[in-house]
């Protein structure tokens, strides 16, 4: 089950998807970048994410908040506090100390892998994924492996951004997905 944030008229969406800058061909030729550090510069739009995301999974029962490297630790640890999670990094290889569980994926532009630490999710905890953005789906789907393998189960996946062209979310599992923005290309 996937859905596209249900408030599209709410004011503060458009508020958000102003302060998104694109950055055209970076980190490569072709590639349309989502460059969330814009919205990072405006304190009423960088709450106005997190409170949306906050109004959504409060109440939820949700024990941990996965944020993924290096944008899901933006949004990931202010909404763990506000709903009374535990934050749990997904940390690219070799930054974690101690023992951790590895997941590899493919992404838009490359290979990549991500660990988290073992025990750091226990069996039967819910748990939500937060990054700023979904593409191709890799990087989420690698993420909700990792966490099911620790026996947590994935209630959603929470992103600002979604390039639907890209046909991300049919790589979720069925994990329904949460955003607020959507970005089509041309």
């Amino acid at each position: 089950m996937s859905s596209i944030i249900e408030e599209e008229e709410d004011p503060r969406i458009n508020g958000i998807r102003t302060k998104i800058r694109v950055v055209p061909n970076f980190p490569k030729p072709g590639i349309m970048f989502q460059d969330i550090t814009t919205l990072l510069l405006e304190p009423k739009a960088f709450k106005d994410t997190i409170d949306l995301f906050v109004e959504r999974y409060k109440g939820k029962n949700i024990s941990v908040v996965a944020g993924i490297e290096a944008r899901g630790f933006i949004f990931g640890p202010p909404i763990a506090l506000a709903i009374g999670a535990k934050f749990v990094p997904l940390r690219k290889p070799k930054k974690l100390p101690g023992e951790v569980m590895h997941e590899e994926y493919v992404l838009e532009y490359g290979r990549d892998c991500i660990e988290m630490h073992v025990g750091a999710v226990k069996a039967g905890e819910r748990a939500l994924v937060v990054d700023d953005l979904i593409a191709t789906g890799g990087t989420l789907s690698a993420a909700i492996n990792l966490l099911e393998r620790a026996g947590a189960e994935v209630v959603e996946c929470a992103c600002v951004i979604e390039l639907p062209e890209l046909k991300g979310r049919e790589r979720l599992s069925g994990k329904s997905l949460y955003i607020l923005v959507e970005y089509r290309h041309g």
